[in-house]
């Protein structure tokens, strides 16, 4: 495949791939604010952000700026289990540009600490 492939020619099993109606630079700038609000977002019991933690698994944004997000908890009984999605919800809720918001929560796959980022293993000192 070139690197000027026409989409029309794209094979079969890379259709899924969907090109967003929303500008490229107007896309990073608005998924870097999302990542940004969500890093506003703290595990109570650790004291890093979720995003660093590993604990987004995906962000979706539509063409019409609606927001689905798949997180999941360090654990399933974790106490914040039933305020921690909306906590998130609001965060991305905030930013400018943002449709809705729908946070779903997860635990396949469970969340272990090879989720988490160089940032979060320095800051708990795991390195």
């Amino acid at each position: 495949m070139s690197e000027d492939t026409n989409l029309n020619e794209v094979p079969v099993e890379d259709a899924d791939l969907k090109v967003s109606a929303i500008p490229s630079e107007e896309l990073a700038a608005l998924t870097d604010d999302i990542v940004a609000a969500m890093k506003s977002v703290y595990d109570p019991e650790i004291p890093v952000d979720i995003y660093e933690l590993g604990l987004i698994y995906k962000v979706d944004v539509s063409d019409d700026r609606d927001i689905e997000i798949l997180m999941t908890l360090t654990a399933p009984g974790c106490p914040v289990a039933g305020t921690m999605p909306e906590m998130v919800a609001d965060a991305v809720r905030s930013v400018d540009g943002v449709g809705d918001v729908n946070v779903t929560l997860t635990f396949d796959p469970p969340w272990d600490q090879s989720l988490m980022s160089d940032e979060a293993r320095l800051a708990l000192n795991m390195y």
